[in-house]
């Protein structure tokens, strides 16, 4: 039997939409605004939100956050091991952080992953020159 813990965590689900208005830069609260399409629930999203605050925060100071640190994560964010780890496991699936050498970071993979699939589908299916994207 796998732990939540130990989880394969390479990807998750995100939510994509089309429409202009609904573009994460759009919003009064693009942070919160990729939080929701990326977790089911406003609670979850928050949290989701408050923990990568948590990473960002240590690594700017010089002082990243410590997996052995999750007591003191989970009663920050008020929520129970199984919960932590899954809110934790969908952002590392994400590429929105890392887990590497026991120090939580902020990762660009996300950001690589997308553009990736961005320029795909402008230059391979839609056949457009990729200095026009």
């Amino acid at each position: 039997m796998i732990t939540i813990k130990n989880a394969p965590r390479t990807a998750t689900t995100l939510k994509v939409r089309s429409k202009a208005e609904h573009m994460v830069s759009h919003s009064r609260d693009p942070y919160h605004e990729l939080m929701l399409r990326l977790f089911q629930d406003e609670t979850t999203a928050n949290r989701g939100r408050e923990f990568l605050g948590m990473v960002e925060e240590r690594q700017m100071s010089g002082n990243p956050l410590k997996t052995r640190e999750w007591k003191l994560i989970m009663e920050d964010l008020d929520v129970g091991r199984s919960a932590f780890y899954s809110m934790r496991n969908k952002l590392l699936g994400a590429g929105l952080i890392s887990n590497r050498g026991g120090e939580y970071r902020l990762s660009g993979a996300f950001s690589r992953d997308l553009v990736d699939m961005g320029r795909w589908w402008w230059v391979a299916v839609l056949g457009k020159k990729p200095d026009n994207l």
